[in-house]
C-alpha cells in the first residue's frame, strides 16, 4: 500500500506500568532510530502520551515496537489516534 509510505502523525495513550521503567526513553531511541518526530510525556494518570510524525509505516513499526515496551514495563494497551501533521516538530524528545 503505498499510504503507508506516506507522511503521517498518530497521538498514542499506552496504559500499564509505563512510568518509572524508562518508557520514555526506549521511546525516544526506537522513535530517533526510525527517523520520527515527536515526543513521549507522562501523564498524571500514569499512562505515557507519544506523539510520533513521519512516514506512516515507520510510526506502526514504532507502535510495535511501544506494545512491548522496555524490559521492566508492562503494556496492557495502547489508544491510536492518527491526526494533523504538527508543523514544529523536528526530533524526538522527551517531555516533563
Amino acid at each position: 500500500m503505498s499510504e503507508n509510505n506516506e507522511n503521517a502523525c498518530a497521538e498514542m495513550y499506552v496504559s500499564g506500568r509505563v512510568q518509572g521503567v524508562y518508557f520514555r526513553s526506549f521511546t525516544q531511541k526506537v522513535a530517533t532510530g526510525l527517523g520520527l518526530v515527536g515526543y513521549a510525556q507522562n501523564l498524571p494518570d500514569g499512562r505515557v502520551r507519544v506523539i510520533a510524525q513521519g512516514k506512516r509505516s515507520l510510526i506502526l513499526e514504532l507502535l510495535d515496537n511501544l506494545r512491548i515496551g522496555p524490559e521492566l514495563s508492562n503494556v496492557e494497551g495502547i489508544e491510536v489516534m492518527w491526526i494533523d501533521t504538527y508543523d514544529e516538530l523536528s526530533e524526538f524528545v522527551i517531555k516533563r
